[in-house]
């Protein structure tokens, strides 16, 4: 679905008061108008003060933010839609730090609604289905670590990538943090996020070979310094996704990997329709379901 372009200024004017937040919201919620979960009545009166609906005929009082992401939240929605904004628009991520500092709250009230956002990021990724000819390869990152690089190297963490080939540019891609490469980590990997019957094009490091038990494998034992060559778009984003876990995060904890992966694979699925990422991601937070965050995932 096209959205239409919003600047800076846009959004500002169109979200910049509390009232105007509530408004799409409501709309998202209940667009033919609201109805009383409890009686089914259409009628009920506003309470501003407490931003619920109070229904008419039975007197049930309905909170606009539960059942969605904002669910129990003490921010505003302004704040929230800001929030929204500058992950959508930061090419790089923002990070909870300068979220922080961008919101005027704490740090775990910052990285508690990244978390959600990268939750409304992930889901609607995890709709689509990579298909045709899609290269296939894995990697390790973060860890503070020197020394051996790659395949067994100590303190990072392992992830799988694939991405589309339409051409000889890269279409949608997928990426999962795993705690081992192995052959059911990727026939996992493979059915989350490939259509079934699929090419998929690997090198021929063992783990690999569950591929053709759904896809149509094509491998290749290739040197290291000629993998660009057989697998030249899944590297690039390799490559892309390394600099932006070092450039925004300046390396990166394990704790959170997956998070950075999905806000990575989010942007990167959508680049084509930058001046469109604020409303998209908007309206996938606005129609999304309540998100926990534990203590300890902080």
């Amino acid at each position: 679905m096209k959205m239409p372009k919003v600047s800076l200024l846009e959004w500002q004017n169109r979200y910049g008061t509390e009232r105007a937040c509530e408004k799409v919201l409501v709309k998202i919620r209940w667009p033919n108008g609201f109805i009383c979960p409890r009686c089914n009545s259409k009628d009920a009166s506003y309470i501003t003060t407490r931003k619920v609906y109070q229904c008419s005929q039975c007197r049930y009082q309905v909170s606009i933010t539960a059942g969605t992401l904002f669910h129990s939240t003490n921010l505003s929605l302004v704040k929230w839609f800001w929030a929204i904004y500058l992950a959508a628009t930061d090419k790089g991520g923002i990070s909870a730090l300068r979220l922080a500092k961008h919101m005027s709250v704490s740090w775990p009230t910052a990285r508690k609604m990244l978390k959600k956002i990268r939750v409304a990021m992930a889901d609607r990724d995890n709709a689509y289905r990579l298909e045709n000819v899609v290269e296939f390869d894995d990697a390790y990152v973060g860890g503070k670590r020197t020394g051996k690089r790659g395949r067994g190297a100590a303190g990072k963490k392992p992830i799988l990538v694939a991405v589309e080939t339409r051409g000889e540019k890269a279409g949608f891609m997928a990426v999962e943090a795993v705690d081992v490469i192995s052959k059911e980590t990727v026939r996992d990997f493979l059915q989350n996020h490939l259509k079934v019957g699929q090419t998929v094009r690997t090198d021929a490091f063992p783990a690999l070979n569950s591929v053709k038990e759904m896809h149509y494998h094509q491998k290749k034992v290739v040197p290291a310094e000629e993998i660009s060559k057989w697998l030249p778009l899944v590297h690039v984003v390799i490559g892309n996704l390394k600099k932006f876990l070092n450039g925004t995060f300046h390396g990166v904890s394990l704790k959170y990997l997956q998070e950075y992966l999905d806000e990575f694979s989010y942007r990167f699925n959508r680049r084509f329709w930058e001046p469109e990422l604020p409303l998209r991601l908007l309206n996938a937070c606005l129609s999304h379901v309540p998100v926990k965050v534990a203590e300890n995932s902080l």
